[in-house]
């Protein structure tokens, strides 16, 4: 997406959680979570990935995105697909994604990513300050 800034990836947390589920110091319970919303959420709102879930390994993982921001008004903290992000970033000045990563199976759920999508900053009408390198 075009106005996706402020982009914060969560691997390193993920990797060093099932390092714990791995060695036995974190339970499978402990992490295999998911709310009925999140899960209902990533059945009617989430996109397929490649990653195949680190826990059961019996299918890949769902991406749920969920939304919040002040101008959303009742639509913050609600799950929306990748169309719908897209219509909303050009609607609304600023808002921040969170997306989850879900099985559908064993229930295991983990935040992926957060960034930042909205037309703030994007058509300021002030004229482009030149550089000495133009």
């Amino acid at each position: 997406m075009l106005t996706q800034r402020q982009v914060v990836d969560y691997a390193l947390q993920r990797r060093a959680l099932l390092a714990e589920v791995y060695a036995g110091r974190t339970g499978t319970m402990e992490v295999c979570d998911a709310s009925p919303y999140l899960l209902r959420a990533a059945k009617f709102h989430g996109r397929p990935s490649d990653v195949t879930c680190p826990v059961c390994r019996k299918e890949p993982l769902t991406l749920v995105s969920w939304v919040y921001g002040d101008e959303l008004k009742h639509a913050a903290g609600s799950a929306r697909t990748v169309e719908e992000l897209t219509r909303m970033a050009n609607l609304f000045e600023e808002f921040t994604v969170y997306v989850v990563e879900v099985c559908r199976t064993c229930s295991w759920n983990h935040l992926v990513q957060s960034y930042v999508l909205g037309t703030r900053g994007l058509n300021s009408g002030k004229p482009r300050r030149r550089t000495a390198a133009e």
